[in-house]
């Protein structure tokens, strides 16, 4: 049977809802800033990984004052494990500095004024406002990239493309949650190197999965 994308989409969108009933941020923050800094050092990072940092790291630094005043050298080896840590430290201090001077201390809600913020770019706003604000957001990661594409939704591997194609698709109210799902079933099922399309619920709609046969 031939699905439209509009049905491939809606019908990715109630599987995942029935594997993944419960749909979470896997990154663990308190306060809204501390997700914006999360996401900045999850880039070429994993989750885990933050996770791990961020468990010491919100403690040392518990307000973001102490961020915007902390000692570069010193918050660079605070989140060296995350990698890209000198660029990484730099970007959260700016931003850190930018949000107290410029937002009085309050993450923006908008897409324009997100982008202002050093270090944040279009998928690190979208998880702002779809997470922070419940705003409809498309978060392009690479597992959000990969199994659209298997699925058939797009056949681009820029974030920006791929936002732009997959936002007429999925119902706004549930964008964020499935984009959430996405990637939890990208670790779980549709992994990047061996897929285990055997197992998988959506073998039905997955142009991927067709290819093979």
């Amino acid at each position: 049977m031939t699905y439209t994308k509009e049905e491939i989409a809606l019908k990715a969108c109630d599987i995942l809802e029935e594997i993944y009933p419960d749909s979470a941020c896997a990154l663990k923050y308190d306060k809204p800033y501390e997700l914006l800094i999360s996401v900045r050092l999850s880039a070429q990072c994993t989750d885990a990984r933050v996770n791990i940092v961020t468990q010491t790291l919100f403690k040392k630094y518990p307000t973001l004052e102490s961020f915007a005043n902390a000692d570069l050298s010193e918050l660079e080896m605070d989140i060296k494990p995350c990698g890209f840590y000198r660029t990484k430290a730099e970007s959260i201090i700016g931003m850190s500095k930018r949000l107290i001077e410029t937002y009085d201390s309050k993450i923006p809600d908008t897409m324009e004024e997100l982008l202002t913020l050093p270090g944040v770019g279009r998928k690190t706003a979208n998880l702002i406002l779809g997470d922070v604000y419940g705003k409809p957001a498309i978060v392009t990661d690479t597992h959000f990239i990969r199994i659209t594409g298997r699925l058939g939704l797009t056949e681009n591997k820029e974030p920006f493309k791929v936002e732009k194609d997959l936002l007429p698709l999925v119902p706004p109210e549930r964008s964020s949650d499935f984009c959430h799902r996405i990637v939890q079933f990208g670790r779980d099922t549709c992994t990047a190197r061996k897929p285990k399309c055997e197992e998988c619920k959506m073998c039905d709609i997955c142009s991927y999965y067709k290819a093979l046969k």
